[in-house]
């Protein structure tokens, strides 16, 4: 619903968001009233020791105080229980009641400091009983009133005065006057400043550059945008989710599943090479996991991690080159560890790690007669900028391709990559220690993203190269960028992961969907989050919540809803709902960008059957899960799926032990030679 106004702005919560913490701090005072009465019953007529008269005072004036509360606590909580997130009529009153509860705090804070000198005063000599309980009164209401104001902290919008003023102005249909548009335009100017603060904020603890400043005001134009043309307070995007995933299991039960079709293309090349991609890519995947170094070494071992380091541990390189902080080689250790080679088949490794500068390796893989360029994925805040800086910037290849259309911050990191490689001279190293081997590149996440762009750089200087792509974000290519890189780079993606999905279209999608589905559904939303916290821990059947379409013709679908409109400050570019002549209806204003290469689409076999998978515990839970792989189409990824999953799925080990439960058992490596000593120099 839109936040509710009071004081004259807008504020980051609805009038509907009172039902749990006022049923919690109504249990809490009706326990502390109760508790008090017993007390002064039990106390009556025996308030004769020093200080007893200002007790007796104290309780009986807390009793009514705690009375009143109570009253107005009641009946927020049955006045934000009423109505639904799109309709707040029924709780029009509550402005005026949480103003009642805010006047009784000055009373509450003044006895709380009575009862702190009462408590501390020595000359108070009565039962030490009733001193504890008087100190207990103390504590909670100096708890309750800093737990308020920090839940007043967290509620304010910076931008609740002007969204306001805004939203009026939209009701009127005031959009074409100068006044109106210099209004807008401060409002997007101040929205941008907000989130450059909360970014800047967030990012606190890293050295600060040209290259943040540039970031974070790019970032910060993206979140404006996003989120400027919603009136959504954050639960009722989580209720938003909620129903979006119990819609999504029930659709899935139906015979014809909506979510992806996984669709084998005999058309494209290697087409019937499924099982060989997956035997690679099992093997490519450890060094893909290896670049994460010791944090997730330790991570997926966390009982015999450090012992088995322990040997590694503060042994020189040799002759590896080294670039970056690597303090008590813990990190070469790990890949080490994880890949299985030696020190002296590194040719190169970069710990270095800023905006846009992300770490790498390169490695020499004899099993393979490869020579494996790895790049790491997101583990710092670095990585984090890298990854939302998501404006796209043209791709050219001469006599390949002109005006491609690529991630702005990922295509960046793999120019730092290729400038390293090919200027700095160490493929060259490399092909003249085994000039015969072909060159691999391969990357998960952010690396995978990375991997994909920079192998289209260096396609032409080697045209056998070839990619592995696990887990790369969804909004990485244009299309005809994409279907270019079909002949060198496989993706592979595992069951609902969200990073291959995530695009400004799907995400500007995810939005639309959000709001219609809360805006048609005529349940409150206390009673959605209670079932939706149910089913997704325990499971269960999704609840068929009834909504305002029900009953409906067809034709009355592709029509926008009052509600849904209400809840849209400001249309959004791809929100396609709302009549055709508005003039806020604009282009998109962010091209479809798609998934590298081809899709390998790896899905667990009983993926229709509820289970219950929680963050924590994933490597255990998912050990006995069995998976299916098969080639898919980039279209099948169009959608955001809500799922327990969303997140698990996208974890590397996950994917490797999804990769080594689908391929072939008799799958034989396709060169295996026998390994041999091979010299790393210093570059």
């Amino acid at each position: 619903m839109p936040g509710m106004v009071m004081f004259g702005r807008r504020w980051a919560i609805g009038s509907d968001d009172f039902v749990f913490p006022g049923a919690f701090e109504l249990f809490i005072r009706v326990i502390w009233w109760i508790g008090i009465l017993v007390l002064y019953s039990i106390h009556k007529g025996q308030y004769n020791c020093a200080g007893g008269p200002l007790l007796h005072s104290y309780l009986l004036v807390l009793l009514f105080l705690l009375a009143a509360i109570i009253c107005s606590l009641s009946t927020i909580l049955y006045i934000s229980m009423q109505g639904t997130i799109s309709n707040p009529g029924p709780r029009k009153s509550l402005p005026k009641l949480l103003y009642l509860r805010l006047s009784l705090f000055l009373p509450e804070l003044v006895w709380a400091v009575v009862g702190a000198v009462w408590v501390s005063d020595h000359r108070v000599n009565c039962e030490k009983t009733v001193i504890n309980a008087i100190f207990g009164t103390v504590i909670t209401s100096w708890a309750i009133i800093i737990v308020t104001v920090v839940a007043i902290v967290v509620a304010f919008d910076p931008l609740g005065g002007k969204k306001t003023v805004c939203v009026t102005r939209y009701t009127a249909r005031d959009l074409e006057s100068s006044q109106s548009g210099q209004l807008f335009y401060n409002v997007k100017k101040t929205a941008t400043q907000v989130w450059e603060k909360r970014i800047r904020l967030m990012c606190c603890c890293i050295v600060q550059d040209d290259d943040h400043r540039v970031a974070f005001t790019s970032i910060a134009e993206i979140f404006r945008g996003y989120f400027a043309d919603t009136d959504l307070v954050p639960s009722d995007v989580a209720a938003g989710l909620i129903l979006l995933h119990q819609e999504q299991d029930k659709v899935e039960k139906c015979p014809k599943e909506p979510e992806e079709v996984l669709v084998q293309s005999p058309s494209s090349p290697g087409a019937n090479d499924l099982d060989t991609e997956l035997e690679n890519a099992a093997h490519f995947m450890k060094f893909a996991l290896s670049t994460y170094g010791w944090p997730y070494y330790i991570m997926t071992n966390p009982f015999t991690g450090l012992c088995k380091l322990k040997g590694d541990c503060c042994r020189s390189p040799g002759e590896t080159d080294v670039v970056g902080d690597d303090r008590f080689n813990l990190h070469f250790g790990s890949i080490l560890k994880m890949t299985g080679l030696e020190y002296r088949d590194f040719i190169h490794i970069s710990f270095h790690n800023k905006i846009f500068e992300i770490p790498f390796f390169v490695a020499l893989d004899h099993k393979k007669e490869a020579i494996v360029v790895a790049v790491r994925g997101t583990l710092s805040f670095e990585d984090v900028l890298t990854d939302l800086s998501a404006d796209c910037e043209n791709l050219t290849l001469e006599d390949v391709l002109e005006n491609g259309l690529v991630h702005k911050g990922i295509t960046q990191a793999a120019n730092y990559i290729y400038r390293r490689l090919v200027n700095d001279g160490i493929l060259n190293q490399a092909f003249t220690i085994a000039p015969e081997y072909k060159l691999v590149v391969v990357g998960h996440s952010l690396g995978g993203g990375t991997a994909s762009i920079l192998a289209v750089m260096l396609k032409n200087a080697f045209p056998t190269l070839k990619c592995y792509a696990f887990a790369p974000p969804g909004g990485l290519l244009s299309k005809s960028l994409a279907d270019y890189t079909k002949q060198f780079i496989v993706s592979i993606i595992v069951g609902k992961d969200i990073v291959p999905r995530l695009s400004m279209p799907n995400m500007e999608d995810l939005k639309r969907r959000i709001i219609r589905i809360v805006a048609n559904c005529n349940r409150p939303k206390y009673q959605i989050l209670l079932h939706g916290c149910w089913y997704e821990v325990f499971g269960g059947e999704p609840d068929n919540f009834p909504t305002e379409l029900d009953g409906r013709n067809q034709l009355a679908l592709s029509q926008p809803l009052l509600a849904e409109e209400s809840l849209m400050i400001n249309r959004s570019p791809s929100y396609n709902t709302l009549d055709d002549d508005s003039p806020l209806n604009s282009p998109p204003q962010y091209p479809h960008l798609y998934l590298p290469g081809r899709i390998i689409h790896i899905i667990e076999e009983n993926s229709a059957r509820r289970q219950v998978t929680f963050f924590f515990c994933y490597q255990w839970c998912s050990s006995e899960v069995k998976y299916t792989a098969d080639w898919s189409k980039e279209t099948a990824f169009g959608n955001i799926l809500i799922s327990p999953k969303m997140l698990t799925d996208h974890m590397p080990d996950i994917i490797l032990r999804a990769l080594n439960s689908v391929i072939p058992t008799n799958a034989s490596c396709l060169s295996c030679p026998a390994q041999g000593a091979s010299a790393t120099n210093i570059v």
